[in-house]
């Protein structure tokens, strides 16, 4: 430190400047470095990955030394190069997530859990939590035996009487569950197909799936709502990313379709409407 104070002293100013700029750089440069070394000890111990924030957190707990706008810009710098490509084994899956890319393994199965299983759960779920049904039913199977397929739960709101204004015809309301985080590009197609007679629809999937995030820029468009599970022992529990947005069904689909629930499955219908 000492020599760098005499060369100070005695250097022209151009030359003071240039080995002020010199010794920026080189500790800019050590600092970035050691922040990347950091984030990646950060991501080895986070299978989900962890956020932009998470990330300043951990840096600024473990290097205080290092300034809060240099870790912000070293985590601008290895975003940049994320997506460039230049780094591999860091990626974004979605906005503000940052994950260490890891061995592909299979997807993990909960011993006997079946998708099923989901079913009631979440049709109260849907009833007494998002309070986007007054009545909810599982249902699945093959009950409109077409290639639409069926929705997994099936519910309706009617608005209380108690209420000043209400709407004659109760909003129909469908969800989509796959417990296959392998298959969520079916499962978001099936959701799309139930728009045809549903108010609204929710897409209900594993909370470690992969994509969650184009996943839910896809639901936001088609106004499906978007709903993450896990399970904890054996008991699903539920989160949720977006709320559907309600749109008008096609009638004539609709009376269709809850015509063939009514022939199928007259106990069920009775429950829903009376």
């Amino acid at each position: 430190m000492c020599q760098w104070v005499y060369i100070f002293r005695t250097a022209s100013p151009k030359v003071d400047i240039f080995l002020q700029n010199v010794i920026y750089y080189t500790f800019v440069s050590t600092h970035r470095e050691k922040i990347e070394r950091t984030i990646r000890e950060a991501l080895a111990s986070s299978e989900e990955g962890l956020r932009y924030s998470e990330l300043v957190r951990y840096i600024k707990e473990k290097h205080p030394e290092i300034k809060e706008n240099t870790i912000h810009s070293a985590l601008h710098n290895l975003r940049e190069k994320i997506r460039r490509g230049d780094i591999k084994d860091i990626v974004i899956p979605e906005r503000g997530l940052f994950r260490l890319v890891r061995e592909e393994v299979t997807s993990k199965q909960v011993e006997g859990i079946r998708e099923q299983d989901l079913y009631q759960p979440f049709a109260q779920y849907l009833t007494d939590e998002l309070e986007e049904c007054s009545k909810a039913v599982p249902l699945g199977g093959k009950i409109f035996e077409d290639k639409w397929g069926t929705p997994d739960v099936f519910g309706i709101y009617r608005f209380p009487d108690y209420e000043p204004i209400k709407l004659p015809v109760p909003e129909i309301v469908s969800a989509e569950i796959k417990l296959d985080p392998n298959q969520l590009v079916v499962a978001f197609g099936q959701a799309c197909a139930y728009k045809l007679f549903s108010h609204k629809v929710y897409l209900v999937v594993p909370k470690d799936s992969e994509e969650i995030g184009r996943l839910e820029s896809l639901c936001l468009r088609f106004g499906l709502g978007l709903i993450l599970f896990e399970i904890e022992g054996k008991e699903p529990r539920f989160y949720i990313r977006t709320r559907a947005v309600k749109s008008e069904p096609d009638y004539m689909y609709l009376n269709e379709y809850l015509n063939k629930l009514k022939q199928r499955r007259p106990d069920i219908f009775r429950e829903l409407f009376g």
